[in-house]
């Protein structure tokens, strides 16, 4: 992974992630972080313990005993709890008084790949300083932070794990709705809510028809999932289903498909949250923090209503940290990101989903009008992947970036940035006229391959 801005080489926007059984996703690089994470964490005299959980996928078996082994070796103990979602974790490291909470997954990415996340005792991920902190100490020598024989920690598996995140999510649920009468299919990308989505939506009474519930360990996020939703919008419309939901590989993110088939991005989800919420009086801060990739559509829609759009970084994580600084209570990314701190510290894609159901059910109207909450502008994105150093650097690449920003001025905006957890320059543009948006996008993207290119 490359370098970031802070400085960190092995963390990224969302932990640590890369190809499966080699670095920095190996067992070498996961025993070295558990000891370095435990020696940080394990402070004051009290037993200190750590919860482990993961997705579906087949590096998770040798990634999960490297993690607990070098936890144990500091003297944590380690709860295991199998597949399940990011926000389970969070939850369960709250609930536990645990020290710290690790998830195992690449969330939307495919079997090849898999990464770390990494909560601290308030269920919340870790801050820039701590994983800089952590990458210190996994660079120098260990051993001084090893436990003695008689301090080592133990294991265990938490067998109640996923009925306790199923009653939390249900409880984000109003207790005088249900969903009796409802079809509802969701796509559990055969990653970590692949028993639990399916579970929430039926005690909850409706009728659910689930795809991607099968994992093999190869499967997660293959033709299935929120970055995949074209089987799950063709199986709503065969089976005159209400509503479909899917979430990725370790369900912190959910698009949705309303009746007819048409995709609800995690803006549309957002606006159609807040306008919720500020009605009964339950959106606190007066705004809805979302990233600089959220459409501008969004922003005016919210605008119109009273409400402000507070913008920042790529990455839920910082989503996080400016909701806190602003005291509100929902925020998210387009990808289908949403944080709902009333209800948890991270993003939730199964609590996110019932919260658009809540609507539907109480203003019995179809998806199709209560979900469509603005016209988005048009915006394109590319992804260009790249090797070595960052075609940004180059000095034609950003005269030509600053030419079409001034270009678009008003009228539009361009994005230009590069990934937090992969090589790859995403280039953005967006503007009422979609002919501009095409062509600032190609021009950019060819500049940008174009050093790459003389680079090589």
């Amino acid at each position: 992974m490359p370098t970031s801005a802070t400085g960190r080489r092995l963390f990224g926007t969302d932990g640590i992630r890369g190809t499966a059984n080699r670095a920095p996703m190996d067992a070498a690089t996961a025993l070295r972080l558990g000891q370095a994470a435990g020696r940080i964490f394990n402070r004051g005299t009290h037993r200190h313990r750590v919860v482990i959980g993961k997705d579906t996928r087949l590096s998770g078996y040798m990634l999960e005993p490297a993690l607990t082994a070098g936890f144990i070796g500091t003297g944590m103990d380690v709860v295991l709890v199998g597949p399940l979602p990011t926000p389970a974790i969070a939850l369960l490291t709250r609930s536990l008084r645990a020290d710290l909470g690790v998830m195992i997954s690449a969330s939307h990415n495919l079997y090849e790949d898999n990464g770390i996340k990494l909560f601290g005792p308030d269920g919340l991920k870790l801050s820039d300083a701590q994983e800089l902190e952590i990458e210190a100490l996994m660079a120098g020598d260990l051993t001084s932070g090893l436990a003695a024989p008689s301090k080592l920690g133990r294991a265990s598996r938490m067998e109640d794990a996923r009925g306790r995140y199923i009653e939390a999510v249900k409880q984000s649920f109003p207790r005088h709705l249900t969903l009796e009468g409802l079809r509802v299919v969701v796509d559990c990308a055969h990653g970590a809510a692949y028993k639990v989505a399916p579970t929430v939506l039926w005690e909850l009474g409706a009728e659910v028809v689930a795809i991607g519930d099968a994992p093999d360990g190869f499967n997660i996020n293959r033709g299935v999932g929120s970055t995949e939703p074209a089987r799950l919008a063709e199986l709503v419309r065969e089976r005159r289903a209400d509503l479909g939901i899917a979430l990725d590989g370790d369900a912190d993110r959910v698009v949705l498909v309303d009746e007819a088939g048409t995709i609800i991005d995690g803006d549309q989800i957002l606006a159609l949250i807040a306008e919720s919420w500020h009605a009964q009086g339950r959106l606190r801060g007066g705004a809805v923090v979302a990233t600089v990739m959220s459409n501008m559509g969004l922003e005016r829609t919210l605008k119109s209503r009273g409400l402000g759009l507070l913008r920042t970084a790529v990455g839920d994580r910082y989503v996080g940290e400016r909701m806190r600084e602003a005291g509100c209570n929902l925020g998210g990314e387009q990808s289908g990101h949403l944080i709902m701190t009333d209800f948890g510290t991270t993003g939730d894609g199964l609590i996110g989903a019932l919260q658009v159901l809540a609507v539907l059910v109480e203003e019995n109207r179809p998806a199709s009008e209560i979900c469509r909450r603005f016209q988005p502008l048009p915006q394109r994105l590319v992804n260009i992947r790249f090797a070595g150093a960052s075609p940004l650097e180059d000095a034609v690449v950003q005269r030509e970036i600053a030419a079409h920003e001034a270009r678009l001025g008003e009228r539009g905006r361009v994005l230009i940035r590069a990934s937090g957890t992969e090589p790859v320059i995403r280039v953005m543009a967006e503007a009422e006229d979609e002919a501009l948006v095409k062509e600032t996008v190609e021009t950019l993207a060819e500049a940008i391959r174009a050093q790459i290119r003389a680079a090589a």
